[in-house]
């Protein structure tokens, strides 16, 4: 079974606030949004067939540390049972109890970042539960086999110090090849920040990063994945700044084909 669960959470979110609107402006694309529920490889993603939608978290609180936990219960909750989960933020931040949770029921990860950012600093503003921190309290916890980032094009040299720490893998932007997906392994979890494009194909974005990839190149990238994937979250979609729904129908074409990935 897949699921789908709204995280409409972006108090850790550094610039701009919006992100928490995100689920339910995603979902209403299957019903007023311009493109069918077909992926590109011809399958039907219908609701209630393909994929049961959990509906969105309802916080209490924004505080950061009330807001990990619940989040953590709620996934673990979700994916008790062995369904796979694909989480819509909200900002980054949810990446590190969404992720705990699924090392806590599958053993520690691979995962694959697709990302502007690094989101690698050790205590971003004073806020550990930052969205440009959620990386390292991952790995500091030791929950991941490997981290593989893709797409990153603001690395400063804190950023760079983290990765050597922690041996991540990182493919900047400036030397993107596809030969990247050869080396993933499994079990596999892909973390997708929107941003991982360039602008001019998401301006639906809190952080604009100009020379990231096109849509082309990101749905190449989803449907070339051979490893099994055991979860996934799309996260930074921010309606405050979209054009049109331009933003909302890539977030729910990405749905689908997150999607479609996850059900082979």
């Amino acid at each position: 079974m897949i699921k789908i669960l709204g995280i409409p959470f972006d108090a850790n979110s550094s610039f701009l606030r919006g992100p928490y609107l995100a689920p339910p402006r995603i979902r209403l694309m299957a019903s007023e949004g311009s493109a069918n529920n077909y992926t590109e490889e011809g399958v039907e993603i219908l609701a209630g067939r393909d994929f049961q939608d959990l509906g969105d978290l309802l916080f209490a609180s924004q505080d950061p540390q009330k807001a990990y936990e619940y989040i953590k219960t709620s996934v673990s909750k979700a994916i008790a049972d062995g369904s796979k989960l694909l989480s819509l933020g909200g900002d980054h931040s949810i990446a590190y109890p969404v992720i705990e949770a699924h090392a806590l029921k599958h053993g520690p990860l691979h995962v694959l970042q697709l990302d502007a950012h690094g989101d690698l600093y050790e205590d971003f503003e004073g806020n550990p539960y930052s969205h440009a921190s959620p990386f390292v309290r991952l790995l500091e916890k030791g929950l991941l086999k490997s981290l593989t980032q893709v797409g990153i094009r603001t690395l400063t040299q804190h950023q760079r110090e983290q990765a050597a720490k922690y041996k991540v893998s990182i493919l900047e932007m400036k030397d993107f090849s596809m030969d990247f997906i050869h080396t993933l392994e499994g079990p596999l979890y892909i973390s997708l920040d929107i941003d991982v494009l360039d602008p001019a194909f998401a301006p639906g974005i809190s952080h604009y990063e100009p020379g990231g990839m096109s849509t082309r190149q990101l749905l190449d990238i989803i449907q070339t994945i051979k490893t099994p994937i055991i979860g996934a979250d799309l996260v930074e979609y921010n309606p405050v700044r979209d054009h049109h729904d331009m933003t909302a129908m890539l977030a729910f074409k990405l749905m689908k084909e997150m999607i479609g990935k996850m059900k082979q």
